[in-house]
């Protein structure tokens, strides 16, 4: 069995996009796809907007939570994608060379929650095309 490929998505805070990606990434792509998720100065929590949408789609799961750009530095990823532009900005250098790229989200944190749906609706149109292109090629 081939090996998955990884992929990190990349926000500031890790509360809402990266994880709606993470989830979805890994929902509709894990057979070739693994997802992470991390903020360059993570938020701690997730948004529970966001936390509520994907259960609501059975794309949630457990093992999500908010983390530190420090935890996953170490990992080989085959592609890492910024979806905020702050993040794009503060990207960090990833010791194993890796493919950055930037897919970028408006924020629907703190607006109402069809913005939510909209968000995701969006990363999973314009976002998993890309990954699947990128690393599920065959």
């Amino acid at each position: 069995m081939k090996q998955k490929k990884e992929v990190l998505i990349l926000c500031t805070g890790n509360s809402c996009r990266s994880i709606m990606a993470e989830a979805l990434i890994n929902a509709k792509l894990g057979d070739c796809v693994h997802a992470q998720s991390s903020g360059v100065k993570a938020s701690g929590k997730v948004n529970p907007n966001a936390q509520s949408l994907l259960e609501k789609k059975g794309y949630w799961r457990e093992e999500y939570h908010s983390k530190v750009i420090e935890t996953v530095l170490e990992s080989a990823f085959d592609l890492v994608i910024t979806v905020c532009d702050a993040a794009k900005e503060t990207c960090p250098m990833f010791p194993k060379v890796v493919k950055t790229m930037h897919i970028g989200f408006e924020d629907p944190s703190g607006k109402a929650p069809e913005e939510y749906e909209k968000t995701l609706s969006l990363i999973e149109n314009e976002l998993l095309s890309v990954i699947k292109k990128e690393l599920c090629a065959h």
